[in-house]
């Protein structure tokens, strides 16, 4: 069975970033993120959110629950509801996360990620018209996930929480 700080540091070393890299992104030291991969200590839950974009994994994911990647929401499903969640890391070191809720409109997302994010070709890839065929159906979870051999990433997920 896998401890945090195994998960932790796995989860680190897949995203090619040292413990001096994830200090300096949540403002802490390095001796802190060493505390958590040797299971000394643990990240405080204020930070776990951060955390889990930075390595581009969902919290339960950073804290080990085995999470069902896509699901399928049946009963009263109301899409404009849903958050669209793009984490994109390139090999320039640049890291974009891009939390976008579905009622701002369709139509605004690709315009968004293609001006924030440097090497656009990755996301030319991405058919967000299916994306969002996909969201109006139901589907949630992480529905996409693309690894370049130049090291870049993009993951999108769909979070949606049920309010009955």
């Amino acid at each position: 069975m896998e401890t945090f700080g195994q998960r932790f540091q796995r989860l680190r070393k897949e995203k090619n970033l040292t413990q001096e890299d994830i200090a300096s992104k949540i403002g802490i030291t390095a001796q802190s993120v060493s505390k958590w991969e040797n299971d000394l200590s643990a990240p405080d839950i204020s930070i776990l959110l951060e955390l889990a974009d930075i390595l581009g994994v969902s919290v339960e994911e950073l804290l080990g629950r085995e999470v069902n990647k896509v699901t399928k929401v049946e009963n009263n499903f109301d899409y404009k509801k849903a958050i669209l969640r793009i984490v994109v890391d390139d090999s320039d070191g640049d890291n974009v996360r891009i939390n976008f809720p579905i009622a701002l409109g369709e139509t605004l997302i690709g315009n968004i990620c293609k001006s924030t994010v440097k090497n656009k070709e990755i996301l030319d890839q991405i058919n967000f018209d299916q994306i969002f065929e996909l969201i109006r159906n139901g589907t949630v979870g992480q529905i996409l996930e693309v690894k370049s051999a130049d090291g870049d990433n993009v993951s999108i997920f769909v979070d949606y929480q049920n309010e009955n």
